[in-house]
């Protein structure tokens, strides 16, 4: 079981740069997007969707929270990991369309 303390930071980007949920859902979107803008868009969403997997994830008991605090970090993490992610998704997408 893997425990999350209020701060440490080495845990926090660890779980915020490993949730698969930020990746696929920040890739996908940044894919789909016909805008820059969107990716932005795309970071939050994968942000929400990471958070929601990771409070699944606590709910059943496979990661121990211990103190208040680590949720907002990963929560912003995520959304800065989501933000790479959608660019990403975001440049292969003009670069395979010749854009």
């Amino acid at each position: 079981m893997i425990t999350l303390k209020a701060f440490d930071p080495a845990m926090l980007v660890l779980v915020a740069a490993l949730n698969p949920a930020v990746i696929a859902v920040a890739f996908w979107m940044g894919l789909k997007a016909d805008q820059w803008q969107k990716i932005i868009v795309a970071a939050l969403a994968a942000a929400l969707a990471g958070f929601l997997l990771y409070l699944a994830f606590v709910l059943l008991g496979i990661i121990r929270m211990e103190g208040i605090g680590g949720g907002a970090g990963i929560a912003a993490l995520q959304a800065v990991f989501g933000l790479g992610w959608a660019t990403a998704g975001y440049a292969l997408a003009r670069f395979s369309a010749g854009r």
